[in-house]
Order: structure tokens, then C-alpha cells, then sequence
């Protein structure tokens, strides 16, 4: 399903400064993932991601953020894991990185640079751009190494989210 049939008013919304590229604002969607949700408002409100890179782009595929001090992982929330997630891998789509173990997912993220579907069931899709996708454009296009790292680190200055007042539950982790 196209994230866009999410948008509400209600739902929590993150705004991520990365610097000297300007700012991406988002919406997560609880009622997609919402152990992956409350797993993200987790780490924002600790900082977690304060100064870390998007270390790995890959223009046409996604940009992928988050890699830091190791955290306890989360059970994925995508259909080949037993979760139905029918939010489509799309262009602006937040999903949670993993390793080939599905319930490996801890702070690592990935925005999707275009379209996906190979992803689609196979990743906790949990939220969409709602502003600075031309951000999400310039940073994929930058040039980098063989292993997709760009030359220059692009530095996540914060990100925050407005949780509209709700308090979300304490992530559930993966033992």
C-alpha cells in the first residue's frame, strides 16, 4: 500500500537535520509497525542518532543512516517474519536495516531513493517523507566508495520527534 494512505494528523512526526543538506521530515506509522515505531521514538529521545552518518547511499535504492553504539534488536514486523506490514517499499519510505536474521533490526534505518518492491514483506516499512525529499535526492547522488559509503561523511546533526503527546511504549526487544 502507498504510505501516503497513512498520513494523519495524529501520527508521530520526525524531522531529521543533516548537515549542509537541509532537513527531512517524516510521519511514522504506529498502526503499521508499531514495535518498530516505538522502537525509533526510543532512540530519538535518547539521541541515539545525534552526529552519526548515512553511511551507506545507494542512488535509485534508498539511503541508509543509523549504524552506532550497538543496540538490543527488535522482532521485524513484515509479512515474511509473520507480521503483516502492507506498506510498499516506495519512494520517501522509511524501513528498519537488518541483517539476514529477521528480527536483527535494532537502529539502523534505510529512506527509499525509489521504488522497491523486491523489499516489499521482507523489511519493517514504518513511515514516509512528508517534506525534504529533494534532500533524500541530493544525499544518494553523492559520490562514493565501492561499498556505497560516500567520500564525505553526511553527518546527521539530530533528529527529533513530535509525538503529539502520546507516550509510546517501550520497544519490545528481540532475546
Amino acid at each position: 500500500m502507498n504510505y501516503r494512505n497513512y498520513l494523519h494528523k495524529d501520527n508521530p512526526v520526525v524531522t531529521i537535520t543533516v548537515k549542509k543538506f537541509g532537513k527531512i521530515t517524516l510521519e511514522l506509522f504506529y498502526q503499521v509497525a508499531p514495535n518498530t515505531v516505538s522502537n525509533f521514538v526510543s532512540l530519538i529521545q535518547k539521541d541515539y542518532f545525534k552526529d552519526l552518518i548515512f553511511h551507506r547511499v545507494i542512488p535509485g535504492f534508498m539511503i541508509q543512516g543509523g549504524q552506532g553504539e550497538r543496540v538490543k534488536s527488535i522482532v521485524g514486523e513484515f509479512a515474511q517474519n509473520g507480521h503483516e506490514n502492507p506498506l510498499f517499499h516506495s519512494r520517501g519510505v522509511i524501513s528498519m536495516a537488518r541483517t539476514n536474521d529477521p528480527n536483527s533490526a535494532s537502529s539502523q534505518f534505510f529512506i527509499m531513493h525509489q521504488d522497491s518492491s523486491h523489499l516489499n514483506g521482507a523489511y519493517a516499512a514504518f513511515g514516509g517523507v512528508t517534506s525534504g525529499i529533494e534532500v533524500v535526492d541530493q544525499i544518494a547522488n553523492q559520490a562514493r566508495d565501492v561499498r556505497d559509503r560516500p567520500y564525505e561523511d553526511i553527518v546527521i546533526e539530530s533528529i527529533t520527534v513530535d509525538t503529539k503527546g502520546k507516550v509510546y511504549p517501550k520497544p519490545e526487544l528481540y532475546l
